[in-house]
C-alpha cells in the first residue's frame, strides 16, 4: 500500500480526489500543497494528490511554483471534480453572522451566501476542512466545505450542491519521483514548465513550434520567476504522450529554444478526449520522415 498526501486537514475537495485517484492507498494528510509535494521528494510520501486549475479561480499557483522548483516531480494520472460545496454550522441558517471558508471556495459561492445568508460575514481560512473545523472550535458559525467533510465534522448541514457556477470543476494531479510513465492511451495530457529567453516573439517561437506539428494546447500559463524580475516561466499543457514520436520531436524543439525545460508527466486525461491530429501530422508521417532521412543519409535513395 502507497502512502499519498494530500493538502488537508481531512475533509477537503483534495481528499475526494484521491480517493479517486488512489482509492486503496493510505491518504495522509498534511498542511500545505507544498508540503504535500516536499513530503514525496523527502521519501516520506510515494506520491501527493495535489490540485492544478479551477474553472473558475484558475490556476492553482502553489502548485505550479511547488512543481517548478527543487527536484523534479511528474504527474502520472489527474482526476476532474465537480465543485459543489456543503455548508456545515452550530446553529441554524437565521443565527449565522460568519462564513469561513479557503478564498477560492468562498469566492465561488458568493452570490449563494449573499441570497441565502444576509448580512453574514465571509472569512477565509486555509482551506475548507480547516473552517470546518474552526467552526466545531466555536471560531465561526459556518463552513464553506467539500462534500465529504459531512463525513469527518459533526455539524448541521445547512445546505448542499452550492455554486454560483453549475459546471464548475478543478483538476487534480497525482505526483510522483519521476519513474516509469504511464502506457499513451490516445487520450493524453503532456506537461511542461519552460524557460523562454526575455525577447521579442520568444513565446510564439514557442507555441508555434507545436503549431508546426499539430500538436493542440490544453493549458498556458505565467509564472514569474522569483528571482529575475520581468522573466517568467510558461507552464503548457498539450494533447499527446512523451512516448509519441511527434510529442518527442516537439519536446526537442522545445529544449532547442529554451534556456530550461522542466518535463512534468504525461498521462491519461480524466475526460477521456482524444487527441486532436491534423493531416500530415501523424505519428506515422513523423516515424516515415525520420527513416526516409535514414535512408538519404545511407544512400540508398537519390
Amino acid at each position: 500500500m502507497s502512502r499519498i498526501a494530500y493538502f488537508g486537514p481531512q475533509g477537503t475537495f483534495t481528499e475526494q480526489a484521491a480517493r479517486t485517484l488512489a482509492p486503496d492507498d493510505e491518504l495522509v494528510p498534511v498542511e500545505t500543497t507544498p508540503s504535500a509535494l516536499a513530503a514525496v521528494r523527502a521519501g516520506e510520501a510515494d506520491a501527493a494528490c495535489v490540485p492544478v486549475e479551477n474553472s473558475v479561480e484558475g490556476p492553482v499557483t502553489a502548485t505550479l511554483d511547488s512543481l517548478a522548483e527543487d527536484e523534479p516531480l511528474v504527474a502520472v494520472a489527474e482526476a476532474l471534480l465537480p465543485v459543489h460545496f456543503s455548508v456545515l454550522a452550530r446553529a441554524e441558517a437565521g443565527e449565522i453572522r460568519t462564513v469561513a471558508s479557503h478564498p477560492h471556495a468562498l469566492a465561488q459561492v458568493r452570490r449563494w451566501v449573499e441570497a441565502n445568508l444576509p448580512g453574514a460575514r465571509p472569512v477565509a481560512t486555509s482551506s475548507t476542512a480547516a473552517a470546518a473545523v474552526a467552526v466545531q472550535n466555536g471560531e465561526f458559525d459556518a463552513a464553506v466545505t467539500a462534500p465529504v467533510a459531512v463525513e469527518h465534522y459533526p455539524l448541521r448541514v445547512v445546505a448542499t450542491g452550492v455554486a454560483d457556477v453549475a459546471d464548475a470543476r478543478t483538476r487534480f494531479l497525482l505526483v510522483r519521483r519521476p519513474g516509469a510513465l504511464p502506457e499513451p492511451t490516445g487520450a493524453d495530457r503532456t506537461s511542461i514548465v519552460a524557460a523562454a529567453p526575455n525577447r521579442i516573439g520568444a513565446l510564439s517561437e514557442l507555441l508555434t513550434e507545436l503549431a508546426f506539428r499539430g500538436i493542440n494546447l490544453t493549458r498556458l500559463d505565467a509564472r514569474p520567476i522569483k528571482e529575475n524580475f520581468g522573466h517568467y516561466l510558461f507552464f503548457i499543457d498539450f494533447e499527446g504522450h512523451v512516448a509519441e514520436p511527434r510529442i518527442g520531436d516537439a519536446l526537442a524543439a522545445l529544449r532547442r529554444r529554451c534556456s530550461n525545460v522542466r518535463f512534468l508527466g504525461s498521462h491519461p486525461r480524466a475526460d477521456g478526449v482524444r487527441a486532436t491530429i491534423e493531416p500530415n501530422a501523424g505519428n506515422h508521417d513523423f516515424t516515415d520522415a525520420v527513416d526516409w532521412v535514414a535512408a538519404v543519409r545511407k544512400g540508398e535513395l537519390a
